[in-house]
């Protein structure tokens, strides 16, 4: 991955292209498949696609440049992600993961809402039972240590409720979900990774739950 970043053009990619297929691509497959037997455990409905062509669990290495001024053809990550398979891989709450040569980064929840998502996020937010269920899942997740609840927020409380309704900093995500601070930076090598990513799953999935629970 670093040498892909210092020559990241096609003809470097292609004279190189059997080590990636083999020392990051295919452990990437194993890794998609062990990490994901064991997602399972929490939901069984977590889907296992170990497609390389970007329709299963691995996101493509190929960049789509079309709207980009960077327009270096390769990604220098290995990510994927875990959802399950009822709706859109980037439309439902997941677990991801975006590995770097250097560290490790993980998430569990929901980048960006759709519309019909967001209506119901909100509604789910200012309700009297489901508002609380979401502010219990951020606290256990707070409370395990070494979270961060993140997301795009608006920079108002969207026009129909309360400014200051007591969750109101809720109410103006656009997505939401927790990462670990500062990622995973040790034994990126080492098959042990995959209890590591688990476990730090495991700690994030509340939000994973509430958002599938009132989102899907």
């Amino acid at each position: 991955m670093r040498d892909l970043a210092a020559n990241n053009d096609k003809a470097w990619f292609e004279a190189h292209k059997d080590v990636y297929q083999t020392q990051l691509q295919a452990p990437a497959v194993d890794f998609v498949v062990a990490l994901g037997e064991r997602l399972q455990t929490l939901d069984p409905t977590i889907l296992i696609d170990p497609r390389t062509n970007g329709q299963g669990n691995l996101m493509r290495i190929y960049r789509d440049v079309r709207f980009s001024q960077d327009k270096s053809p390769y990604k220098t990550a290995v990510a994927g992600i875990f959802w399950d398979g009822v709706g859109k891989k980037m439309q439902s709450p997941a677990f991801g993961f975006h590995m770097e040569a250097d560290r490790l980064e993980l998430m569990a929840g929901m980048f960006q809402f759709t519309k019909p998502q967001l209506t119901a996020y909100r509604e789910s937010v200012a309700d009297d039972t489901s508002g609380p269920e979401l502010d219990a899942a951020l606290k256990t997740i707070q409370s395990a240590g070494g979270y961060e609840i993140q997301g795009e927020q608006y920079k108002r409380v969207p026009q129909g409720f309360d400014p200051d309704h007591p969750r109101a900093d809720l109410l103006r995500y656009k997505g939401l979900y927790a990462v670990p601070s500062g990622g995973v930076r040790e034994g990126l090598s080492d098959p042990a990774l995959v209890d590591v990513a688990f476990n730090h799953f495991r700690a994030m999935a509340p939000v994973y739950d509430w958002l599938k629970k009132n989102l899907t």
